[in-house]
């Protein structure tokens, strides 16, 4: 059964999880830059961009993640040609994470010392170069904590879109474990995700340690 079921099905959770996490993480990235620049604090203060930028991810925040995969069916079928398997579960889920690794993305930059940034500023640096050498330097150990929670979520919400014909563990527990009633597969399930999330979780922290000492 493992290898019938289980293991395809965590290769697909780990294929959706691992492609949702990198454009959940470009997305969040270039938002929390463009808020925190365009703040009245920021690098180029812009009151149109903040706000915008503001309103967009509080409203994405918002929805339950199972409304949002299925509000947005359409747009999911418009970029991936369907709306079930694990190649359409991505569309939801990168827009479902991105909002939330946005806001971690922009706490982080935003703990950045201001002395620091002003320092760089009086010596000539360009806005590119404070935000990529002196902002997103200082705040990558904070980052790798966030992007850590962030990839922890996805897989919380992959399981989700399992039971909307999203694939991965989620869909073979709902398949297999609830509709019919096999209750060793769910329990097979739930461990593998522990299982995953734990080694998720201790290699953050690992690199973490790493990156403050």
């Amino acid at each position: 059964m493992f290898k019938d079921v289980l293991m395809p099905a965590l290769i697909d959770t780990v294929y959706m999880v691992a492609v949702s996490t990198i454009f959940t993480l470009i997305l969040g990235f270039i938002s929390a830059v463009g808020l925190v620049i365009s703040s009245p604090k920021g690098l180029w203060p812009n009151v149109i961009i903040y706000k915008t930028l503001n309103f967009v991810i509080n409203v994405l925040r918002s929805f339950p993640f199972i409304i949002l995969m299925i509000s947005i069916f359409p747009l999911t079928k418009f970029i991936a040609g369907t709306t079930i398997g694990t190649n359409a579960a991505i569309v939801p889920l990168t827009f479902g994470a991105a909002p939330f690794a946005a806001r971690i993305i922009e706490s982080a930059l935003l703990e950045v010392d201001y002395g620091i940034i002003e320092a760089a500023k009086s010596v000539g640096a360009k806005t590119h170069q404070i935000i990529f050498g002196v902002m997103l330097k200082e705040a990558m150990p904070s980052i790798v904590l966030g992007v850590t929670l962030t990839v922890i979520n996805i897989i919380g919400y992959s399981a989700m879109a399992g039971t909307v014909g999203g694939g991965g563990l989620g869909d073979v527990a709902v398949k297999y474990g609830y509709y019919r009633f096999k209750t060793d597969i769910m329990i097979y399930t739930v461990i593998i995700l522990i299982a995953v999330v734990q080694i998720i979780q201790a290699s953050g922290n690992l690199l973490y340690r790493k990156m403050i000492k």
